[in-house]
């Protein structure tokens, strides 16, 4: 009977403390969840201004996003929200999950479509904003936030809208470590080239177009700051912007190196860039340095830009940067 009791009182024992763990597991779980939310609310509303200068609130952290441009949608990704984006453009297509998106349409976007995705944030972009100004006040109407996103054309300003969507998506913390990782990229990047001598560093000219309508890049580009990182001089840096210019320009040029940007839609640019009749004496076609870079990488305003500068680097000076 004593032998009994004292198991009675042994179960008894175990179930309270098993009870009270329960308790204080369930409590600890509800102040955390608690603690998350209210971190959450902390960062909601938020408003900033958007590229239009228009003052943009977001209530609380948007669960439905439809990016109008593969870079924001690439950022978004990158912040750790692909689950969160409902549409994208046809033009997206990294990382590979965007494919399985709904499709809005190019620069061109359906508006009845973004608006039957029912989305919270619309993530658009400067550089089309212009000729989208009737669709996006439709959207507007329709009750749904629209941001429009600055055309950033450095790495700074790519920084900045970066943390600007980190910002109004909710995910700062993520957005500033993205921004970090990259700097340090960069600067490792610059750090290596400080070994290039004057002797070795070679005058490139970027062809983002092939003839007759043949395009190069100039200052105010991405092209022309990676090429400042690594040390190399752009042949045109001369000019402003995405400028026209003539082959017999580019051979008086005579650059050391020509990196095509357009390989990926063009067939044997390469060979076809070497095999040009004229430029037989332009030291890059006479030393084969014709070169291909993936054109996403150097041109979309995203955190894959610093990937842009590694391959520019090794194709530019192989021995320094592989």
């Amino acid at each position: 009977m004593k032998k009994f009791s004292a198991l009675f009182l042994s179960l008894l024992l175990l179930i309270g403390l098993l009870v009270g763990c329960g308790q204080t597991n369930n409590a600890e779980q509800k102040e955390n969840n608690s603690n998350a939310s209210g971190q959450t609310s902390k960062l909601f509303p938020v408003t900033v201004k958007d590229a239009l200068g228009e003052d943009v609130t977001i209530k609380e952290k948007p669960k439905r996003i439809v990016s109008l441009i593969p870079s924001n949608t690439e950022i978004v990704y990158t912040l750790g929200l692909g689950d969160q984006i409902v549409g994208v453009t046809e033009l997206d297509n990294y990382p590979e999950e965007v494919k399985n998106k709904e499709k809005v349409g190019d620069m061109n976007f359906n508006v009845e479509k973004i608006i039957s995705l029912k989305p919270d944030l619309v993530l658009a972009h400067a550089s089309s904003a212009a000729n989208a100004k009737e669709g996006l006040n439709q959207l507007k109407e329709a009750g749904i936030t629209v941001f429009v996103v600055e055309n950033a054309t450095s790495f700074e300003q790519v920084y900045q809208t970066i943390q600007t969507i980190g910002k109004i998506t909710g995910t700062k913390e993520k957005a500033d470590e993205i921004v970090q990782n990259m700097k340090t990229k960069v600067n490792e990047l610059k750090e290596k080239a400080k070994n290039i001598t004057d002797a070795e560093k070679q005058k490139v000219f970027v062809e983002i177009s092939a003839p007759p309508q043949l395009y190069t890049t100039g200052k105010g580009t991405f092209m022309d700051e990676m090429l400042a990182i690594i040390n190399a001089e752009n042949a045109a840096g001369d000019q402003e912007g995405w400028p026209q210019i003539t082959e017999e320009a580019v051979v008086k040029l005579n650059p050391d190196t020509i990196i095509i940007t357009y390989g990926n839609y063009v067939e044997n640019a390469t060979e076809q860039v070497l095999g040009r009749k004229g430029w037989e004496n332009v030291t890059a076609i006479k030393e084969k340095r014709v070169y291909e870079v993936n054109e996403d990488l150097v041109s979309r305003p995203g955190p894959r830009l610093v990937e842009g500068v590694e391959e520019l680097a090794k194709a530019v000076y192989p021995d320094v940067f592989e």
